[in-house]
């Protein structure tokens, strides 16, 4: 049997899609044929606009709901304002540095809210849907750092271990049914978040671009090369086809051997 990916007629909602990962995404799963829902915390004209650019280029329904993910009635409310909800993403998330003896208080709740409590209010949110519709995709973007760890990131690790293990238990609650939940690992990823820091790490170890991103920015990533956002987006459709139907509780990394290490 051949399969065809089109995701036409099906309904995704992305949380923190405005920029870098999710917005890959979403923009994947609209180029597929899926509407898509963007959100973030902010409520600017362009995060509307972003929307409206996707609707235009791709044909599908777009739109921005603002919803900030360390609160779970908020995170339940994007759920119920998307409409509809075929296709779950949990992909917000934040970061903070610093020693666990150091680690303010406040940014541990934070990301533990943002990282790992969210995606467990939108996805209790969205499985009743997907059971009485018939079929569901609930995606996790975890990180590399939730199969493996690094000095300094305390919160940012525990979250993302507790996403994996979230992705397990909602695979195993839902294995009865059309329904499948991965976790998508990614190593470190092009965003303009990353592309911002390039050239003060090249002024740091006066190196230049090339050097600078292969000798101190991926030496965890053994390719060499980061990931694109293309690249998880592409990752994502895939798990929403039907080719990948009994894929479910499981980890894909696209991290360029990094946790093969």
């Amino acid at each position: 049997m051949a399969y065809e990916i089109s995701l036409a007629g099906k309904t995704a909602v992305i949380t923190g899609s405005n920029s870098g990962i999710g917005l890959g995404m979403a923009w994947e799963l609209a180029r597929a044929g899926a509407d898509v829902v963007l959100n973030s915390f902010t409520d600017t004209e362009e995060d509307h606009a972003i929307a409206a650019e996707i609707a235009s280029e791709t044909g599908v329904t777009a739109k921005y709901v603002q919803a900030d993910m360390s609160k779970g009635d908020d995170c339940r409310r994007l759920v119920v304002a998307a409409g509809g909800c075929d296709i779950l993403i949990n992909n917000a998330g934040i970061q903070h540095v610093a020693a666990i003896e150091e680690f303010p208080a406040d940014k541990w709740d934070a990301i533990i809210a943002i990282n790992m409590s969210s995606a467990f209010h939108t996805t209790a949110a969205a499985l009743t849907g997907m059971r009485e519709r018939g079929w569901g995709r609930v995606i996790n973007v975890a990180s590399a750092h939730g199969l493996t760890a690094s000095p300094f990131k305390s919160a940012y690790v525990a979250a993302k271990h507790g996403v994996v293990g979230l992705t397990k238990v909602t695979a195993l609650e839902t294995a009865e049914d059309p329904i499948t939940c991965n976790a998508i690992c990614p190593g470190y990823v092009l965003t303009p978040l990353v592309e911002s820091q390039i050239p003060d790490t090249m002024k740091k170890y006066n190196m230049d671009r090339e050097t600078a991103i292969r000798e101190v920015m991926l030496t965890r990533q053994p390719s060499r090369e980061f990931a694109t956002t293309e690249q998880l987006g592409g990752t994502a459709t895939f798990l929403c086809s039907d080719a990948a139907a009994q894929i479910t509780g499981t980890t894909i990394s696209v991290d360029g051997g990094w946790t093969a290490l």
